[in-house]
């Protein structure tokens, strides 16, 4: 029987409803719906969370379900499919080896459902994504995040209609999660050891299908009260409680995976805040393999991948020189752990190492700690290269390591019924448990009466949806009856509907829909072509203009002349989002370019026929095309133009081509567009081609990289830590002489001496090197070494022949070169002839 807080007993033959409504496999898979709507239909309405049901049902009712026959059949043959599902091997065995064993997912929040709220925003929508699409495929994977009291703040308006935020308390034993106990039956700890105390964490875990998921938690009664609040808010606003936050996560997460056992080759962490789990990895490797730290870090760094969400350094969490100050009792406690000093430690999360002065940044001690950076989308890559530029000094920009996989979503959670049942007739059932490869061409065969069908159906349903948000939202501000009677009478179920939902961050711009606001009225109430406006979102506690920008519209949407066109909800959540996305027609979005990392919520309309309208940034800047939907120009500064732009967009393209219906009453070319798009954006930036990209681009040689660097008592590891010796202790050393080139006939002949110094000439590669320019691609031409032990003071000749260019394109350049090293990642030194 599961183990879990709140458990009740149960019939017998209803024993496995347990197992049921404990896994988040519900969150996705909707076949058992229809069984815990049976069992407590009221509940099931207001909640739509099993585990709730199970909770709160009467034991009368529980008794009645378990003398239905065909109830408990049903439960049989529920529970028999689950446990298939848990036994089946998935895509990722088709894999071939080297394959990792195991890959721990590191976050600081997952948004798997409302029934278990530990998430903020898109990264933690993404990490569920993640979760849910590692157990289609089969991937092995393991979650790693925290439990919190409170979470991240609840969004209300006040009568006024300005946002405030409330922090309702989290019960455990209202969440779908069990204690995980040790082989002693007691409840597992992990334990971190602070100057005159020790830190105890409670462990809990969620099943996700076949993933599980981990969750410390410090609010138990053996921490002192301040240790019991570490893990109360999600981003909490004090330092200090952020960075023991973060401290948790990394090093107590890491523990975690070290006492259950697991066999981990690949550690990603999803943003930089779990980076110490790279430092406990290592320590763990120092401790059973009796190596140094340096040894350690480059046994285990194989293995780790750093995804970065941010566009802007600003936002990477750094902790300045006088919070520690006040933490530098830990850091030397753990320092003396790893075998190194204090200093050497944080100088790990500094550009320079040695400044003092300098904040304390995760991110940096993530790419520190990591083999493989990666961005979140094409762009991205490219923004996130130029942030960390300063980490490798004189490379060019299009080498300094930072590759991208582009982020998908987690389409069986996002696309509404009516659009789950045309992907399951023309691509079956199994459709998003594989690659995905051949959906496109599947869906594409939908008709014109299908397509046009769905899309009417899940904007309707979309709208009953605002209709009853909006009722009781009124209700909490204090509106009469007549006007939360009237929000029954909302929006149209046949209008064309435009959806603005994201965080109110003012890069974000959601203000540029509203910069014309007299013209906007003109298209909302246009009697012979119909528009209406779906917007929600939340403004950071803190930012004033975020806030201010969304009471700008909660204002609007209260004008007489249009609040029946327009509806601003409060409390944007999971939930919420997932009635939108399906009911939309056209999903806006504005950021100035290029700060939006990624920016999911486009891709989450695609499979319901949804379109997208957004800037040219994040993923729609590598996913647009005319024939799929709409690019809003985006003016270096220049807000007023793009607004303008936005606004022709709608009058001259979207409004009618929406509006334009043949015979049947369908818009043959807005309807040729959402096939298009279904057919080629749907599968392209789904989780299924975002977990194939990390598994084959990135995790594949990282468990490679792993096993090589570890094997033989970790003789290759201990290699690559002299060689970094070497390359410290002489580079100062390292410069060019003077160039001879000469004309041949097969081109130009370039040589060139080295001084190497005490460098050895097996620890470098030298290049001759072009920039790219309108007739060339960038050259890197190999340079040999002459023959001989060069002159016995450590100078080398090298030579290289070009024929495509002129040598005067090339300039020579050193640095380090290992087979089995990542460079310039793990060793950045480099050196130029000018």
């Amino acid at each position: 029987m599961a183990d879990s807080l709140g458990d009740r007993e149960l019939p017998q033959e209803l024993e496995s409803l347990r197992s049921l409504a404990l896994d988040l496999r519900w969150t996705w898979s909707h076949g058992a719906d229809g069984l815990w709507r049976a069992l407590a239909p009221e509940l099931w309405r207001e909640t739509e969370n099993p585990w709730l049901v199970l909770q709160q049902v009467s034991s009368a009712r529980l008794a009645a379900m378990a003398a239905d026959a065909s109830f408990v059949r049903e439960l049989a043959g529920l529970e028999d499919d689950r446990r298939k599902h848990l036994a089946a091997s998935g895509w990722y065995s088709t894999i071939p080896d080297p394959r990792p064993r195991g890959i721990a997912y590191f976050c600081m929040e997952f948004g798997l459902a409302e029934a278990l709220p530990l998430y903020a925003g898109g990264l933690g929508v993404l990490a569920g994504d993640y979760l849910k699409a590692a157990s289609d495929l089969g991937v092995p994977a393991v979650g790693v995040g925290l439990l919190y009291q409170e979470g991240y703040f609840r969004q209300m308006l006040d009568t006024d209609g300005k946002q405030r935020e409330t922090y309702p308390f989290t019960d455990p034993i209202s969440l779908p999660l069990r204690p995980v106990r040790g082989a002693d039956g007691a409840w597992l700890h992990v334990t971190i050891d602070f100057p005159g105390r020790a830190l105890r964490l409670r462990v809990w875990r969620a099943e996700v299908g076949r993933v599980p998921l981990y969750l410390l938690d410090s609010n138990t009664p053996t921490n002192s009260p301040v240790d019991r609040g570490i893990t109360g808010r999600l981003y909490d606003a004090a330092e200090e409680r952020r960075l023991m936050q973060q401290i948790v996560l990394g090093i107590g997460g890491w523990r975690l995976l070290d006492m259950l056992g697991a066999t981990i080759d690949v550690c990603h962490l999803n943003e930089g805040h779990a980076a110490f789990a790279l430092l406990e990895r290592a320590r763990t490797h120092m401790v059973r393999h009796h190596t140094g730290f340096r040894e350690a870090l480059w046994a285990t760094r194989a293995g780790n991948v750093f995804t970065t969400h941010t566009a802007v350094s600003a936002a990477f969490d750094q902790y300045g020189p006088a919070l520690i100050r006040a933490m530098m009792p830990y850091v030397r406690l753990y320092a003396d752990g790893l075998g190194i000093t204090a200093e050497e430690l944080l100088g790990l999360g500094r550009a320079h190492a040695r400044d003092e002065s300098e904040p304390f940044n995760m991110a940096l001690l993530a790419l520190r700690g990591s083999a493989v950076t990666n961005g979140v989308s094409a762009l991205h890559g490219e923004v996130s290269r130029r942030l960390f530029a300063g980490m490798y000094p004189r490379w060019p920009a299009p080498e300094v390591p930072v590759t991208h996989v582009t982020n998908g979503v987690h389409v069986p959670s996002w696309d509404s019924p009516q659009a789950d049942a045309m992907w399951e007739r023309h691509c079956g059932k199994p459709r998003w448990l594989d690659a995905a490869d051949a959906l496109g061409d599947r869906i594409a065969g939908a008709t014109d009466e299908e397509l046009w069908q769905m899309r009417e159906e899940n904007r309707r349903a979309m709208v009953e949806v605002v209709r009853a948000r909006l009722a009781l939202q009124r209700g909490f501000m204090g509106s009469d009856e007549e006007e939360i009677e009237r929000a029954g009478h909302v929006l149209d179920p046949f209008a064309l509907t435009l959806g603005f939902a994201r965080r109110f961050a003012e890069y974000k711009r959601p203000a540029l829909l509203l910069d014309d606001p007299e013209r906007l009225v003109r298209l909302l109430r246009d009697p012979e072509r119909p528009v209406q406006l779906v917007l929600a979102g939340k403004a950071h506690p803190r930012d004033t203009t975020g806030k201010a920008i969304l009471h700008r519209w909660v204002e609007f949407a209260r004008r007489p002349d249009v609040r029946d066109h327009v509806v601003f909800l409060a409390d944007y959540d999971l939930t919420l989002a997932q009635e939108l996305v399906r009911g939309v027609d056209v999903w806006i979005n504005t950021p100035r370019r290029p700060w939006e990392a990624c920016g999911t919520s486009g891709m989450k309309v695609l499979a319901s026929g949804g379109l997208n309208c957004s800037t040219l940034d994040g993923w729609w800047a590598e996913a647009y095309d005319e024939s799929l939907g709409w690019a809003v120009r985006t003016s270096d500064g220049d807000d007023r133009a793009d607004a303008e732009h936005l606004y022709t967009l709608l009058e001259r393209e979207i409004i009618p081509e929406f509006h334009a219906r043949d015979a049947r009453g369908v818009p043959t070319r807005w309807i040729a567009r959402v096939r298009a798009s279904m057919a080629i954006l749907a599968p392209r930036f789904s989780t299924n081609r975002m977990m194939r990209e990390y598994i084959e681009q990135l995790y594949r040689p990282a468990a490679a990289r792993v096993l090589s660097r570890t094997a033989g008592g970790g003789r290759a590891a201990a290699a690559l830590a002299d060689w970094h010796v070497r390359l410290e202790a002489g580079w100062d050393e390292v410069h060019f002489g003077a160039p001879e080139i000469a004309h041949g006939a097969e081109g130009w002949t370039y040589a060139i001496a080295v001084h190497l110094g005490r460098v050895l000439p097996e620890d470098v590669r030298v290049e001759l090197y072009a920039n790219a320019d309108d007739s060339h691609l960038v050259s890197a031409v190999e340079m040999r070494r002459d023959g001989g032990a060069g002159d016995g003071a450590g100078v080398f000749v090298y030579r290289a022949s070009v024929a495509e260019r002129p040598p005067t394109d090339f300039t020579p350049r050193v640095f380090a070169a290992h087979p089995g090293a990542v460079v310039p990642a793990e060793m950045p030194v480099i050196r130029w002839l000018r």
